[in-house]
């Protein structure tokens, strides 16, 4: 979904544990492939990635509002435009051919600004059900930012899995996808609200230790690699050394049969 994704490495390969990791954001190809004419029509025009990245958080902020407003059919809609613009600007990156790293950064603060948002229309939802006024002290609004505490640490397991070399991973079992959705169905179902934010904490600490565990994996498996193409080259050069020493008293030999045949060669040319 990052214009930088494209440019990670090769280790993007899909494997078992991403596939059970993967939660909703499975749908992913499924959903971009819905955008393509809006990817192709912002190729043509030579659009910017980073507009659709603007486009997500703009959408995030109008679906917090709608959430702050108890309106649950605007927030799913302007939720899904959040998904969209987190979708396109990656597609319209690779589309153009110009994913970059900087890329990367411009998306991860997109994202997380609009994680804020979304969970601040929740926190000013969940303090007006308090009646009158805006209760910031209730406990449901500091379910919501327990929430949204918990719900940072998958990103910044992958984050730090990506510094350490290994796959930049995305997904569930609770990740953006799943995020926005339960902020929707909290909006639309008050009563359910504290099931569904404990939910998301208990979610969001289960997909960090599985993110840092196929991180963990993965980054033990380059090292493993990596001493064996060590213990690889040493035993290559000293054969080249001995072999070298073998042909080295040939070549003191062949090379006066070379300087005086090599006339002789000019003339039967």
């Amino acid at each position: 979904m990052t214009s930088y994704v494209a440019t990670r490495n090769s280790l993007q390969s899909t494997t078992p544990s991403r596939a059970r990791m993967a939660g909703l954001y499975a749908l992913k190809p499924w959903f971009t492939g819905r955008l393509t004419p809006i990817v192709d029509a912002a190729a043509a025009r030579r659009v910017s990635p980073d507009v659709f990245t603007g486009v997500g958080v703009a959408a995030a902020a109008a679906a917090g509002a709608a959430v702050a407003f108890g309106c649950w059919p605007l927030a799913a809609l302007f939720m899904v435009l959040r998904l969209a613009g987190a979708n396109l600007d990656g597609a319209v990156a690779r589309a153009r051919g110009v994913s970059r790293p900087w890329g990367f950064v411009v998306n991860e603060i997109g994202d997380r600004a609009a994680d804020l948002l979304a969970f601040a229309g929740l926190a000013v939802w969940a303090a007006r059900q308090g009646g009158a006024g805006l209760d910031w002290l209730s406990w449901p609004v500091v379910q919501v930012l327990l929430a949204a505490l918990a719900a940072t640490l998958p990103t910044f397991a992958s984050l730090a899995a990506a510094a350490a070399g290994a796959t930049r991973r995305n997904g569930g079992p609770l990740g953006k996808t799943e995020r926005c959705l339960f902020v929707v169905l909290a909006t639309a179902f008050p009563v359910i609200m504290p099931v569904l934010l404990v939910q998301m904490v208990n979610g969001s600490l289960l997909t960090t230790v599985l993110r840092l565990r196929a991180a963990h994996r993965e980054v033990n498996a380059q090292r493993a690699t990596a001493a064996r193409r060590q213990r690889i080259t040493p035993q290559r050069v000293v054969l080249i050394e001995q072999f070298d020493a073998v042909t080295q008293p040939l070549n003191a030999v062949t090379q006066p049969l070379n300087a005086i045949t090599r006339p002789l060669t000019g003339v039967a040319a």
